[in-house]
């Protein structure tokens, strides 16, 4: 089951589109949704909970907390609303784009994807366009 909340004035609207855009991008990848919460969230927001898991003293677009079991996904994936709208911007997309790719990103974490290395950022981001798309797709 995949819940939404707000942290921030957000409003994502279409929960159940969503929900079914990324069941559809769990199940692509071999993959079955249990509890998966979206909690959109303003950088301060995210920065508390950086400073306070991962002590890191940064902003961020997202943080992923894993509590997968095998093929099971289960999991918790904060989006900074702040950081999206900037990084559209920076990015030169709108802020849905950036917002699709943020969230299909986090998934796909879950999923066993990770980010550290240039190939794994690589492959990251061909995945991340492959289930952007997924979202057009009528279901």
């Amino acid at each position: 089951m995949v819940e939404f909340n707000y942290q921030t004035d957000f409003d994502l609207g279409e929960e159940q589109r969503y929900a079914v855009w990324l069941d559809s991008i769990a199940s692509s990848e071999f993959r079955t949704l249990g509890d998966l919460s979206y909690v959109f969230c303003s950088d301060e927001f995210l920065l508390d909970l950086n400073l306070k898991y991962l002590n890191h003293d940064t902003l961020t677009d997202i943080i992923t907390f894993d509590y997968c079991d095998e093929d099971l996904i289960h999991g918790e994936i904060y989006i900074s609303i702040d950081r999206v709208k900037d990084n559209a911007v920076d990015y030169g997309v709108d802020m849905l784009t950036e917002l699709h790719r943020v969230m299909s990103h986090g998934l796909l974490h879950l999923c066993g994807y990770g980010d550290k290395s240039t190939e794994q950022k690589a492959a990251m981001r061909l995945k991340e366009e492959e289930k952007m798309k997924m979202f057009h797709v009528k279901q």
